[in-house]
C-alpha cells in the first residue's frame, strides 16, 4: 500500500514487489526495483464523502431494467467527452518501471513487465462505457490483451471464484471471475489509435463493458485471483458488489 503523509504534493515511491509473489516471466530483480513511480494529487476526500451519500440516499436511481439489448442502460445519459473520474491521486508510471503482478489462485504466477506483456496476442474491441454517475458513450476502440489470452497463460486454479483489481493508486475492485472471463473483457493499453493517457487510466487499464465503469480499474498493477469475495473501495462504501448497468445496480441495496 502506498502511504501518502502529505497528499498534497506529488509522492515519489520505490516500485516493491508484493510480499510472496512468486517468480515466473519478469521476475523482479534488484536493479529493476529501484525504478519509482510518481503519484500526482491530493486524495479527494469530500468527493468520496459525496458519492457515498449518493448511494445512502439511492440517487439517479429510475426503478427501471432494461434488456441487454436495450443499447443505453436507464437512468444513462450519452456524452461525447470521456469525463475524467478519481479519487484524486493519478500515478506517473514509466513504462520502464510498470510492473503487472498476476498471483492468487494461479497455476502460473507471473509478473509482466511492459515489453513482455505488450509482446502477447493484440486484441482490438469497439465497446461501450456506462458510468454509475449516469453517462454513457458509445463506440470506444480499445487494443490490448484479452482477459482470455491471459487466463490461458495462468491457468486459475478449479477453486478460484473471484478477481480483486489492485491500482498503482491503492484503489481495488472486484468481479467474479465469470465476468473476467468473457470474451468482450480486455486490458487495454490503447484508446481511439492513441496511447491510454495517464487521467483515464494509461499505461494499462481494465475494460469489462458488461459492468459500471468503477469495475474496470485505472492504473492496473496486480490482478488477484481468490475463493473469496473481497469487496473494493467503492464496494465497501454502499456500492454494489456487482454493478449491471441495465439492472441498474448501482448501489448496495442494503444501504
Amino acid at each position: 500500500m502506498v502511504m501518502i503523509h502529505d497528499p498534497s504534493v506529488a509522492v515519489r515511491r520505490r516500485h516493491l514487489p508484493l510480499a510472496g509473489s512468486a517468480k515466473g516471466r519478469g521476475a523482479l530483480s534488484e536493479d529493476s526495483m529501484s525504478d519509482d513511480v510518481t503519484l500526482f494529487g491530493k486524495l479527494k476526500s469530500k468527493l468520496i464523502e459525496s458519492k457515498q451519500k449518493w448511494a445512502e440516499d439511492g440517487r439517479l436511481l429510475t426503478g427501471k431494467a432494461a434488456a441487454r439489448a436495450d443499447r443505453l442502460p436507464p437512468g444513462q445519459r450519452l456524452v461525447e467527452t470521456w469525463p475524467v473520474l478519481d479519487l484524486g491521486i493519478q500515478p506517473e508510471i514509466p513504462t520502464h518501471a510498470w510492473r503487472l503482478f498476476v498471483d492468487g489462485e494461479v497455476e502460473q504466477p507471473t509478473t509482466f513487465r511492459w515489453g513482455e506483456f505488450t509482446d502477447l496476442p493484440k486484441t482490438r474491441l469497439r465497446t461501450d462505457i456506462h458510468c454509475v454517475t449516469a453517462w454513457s458513450r458509445y463506440d470506444n476502440a480499445w487494443e490490448g490483451v484479452s482477459a482470455r489470452d491471459l487466463l490461458a497463460l495462468v491457468r486459475p486454479k478449479p477453486e478460484a471464484r473471484h478477481v480483486i483489481f489492485h491500482s498503482y493508486d491503492t484503489y481495488t475492485t472486484n468481479v467474479p471471475l465469470k465476468d473476467f472471463a468473457a470474451e468482450d473483457v480486455l486490458l487495454a493499453w490503447s484508446w481511439n489509435g492513441e496511447p491510454l493517457s495517464r487521467e483515464h487510466g494509461g499505461p494499462l487499464r481494465v475494460v469489462i463493458p458488461r459492468l459500471y465503469f468503477w469495475k474496470s480499474a485505472k492504473w492496473l498493477k496486480r490482478i488477484e485471483f481468490s475463493l473469496h469475495d473481497k469487496p473494493g473501495f467503492w464496494e465497501v462504501r454502499g456500492y454494489h458488489n456487482y454493478g449491471d448497468p441495465w439492472r441498474e445496480q448501482r448501489y448496495d441495496e442494503e444501504v
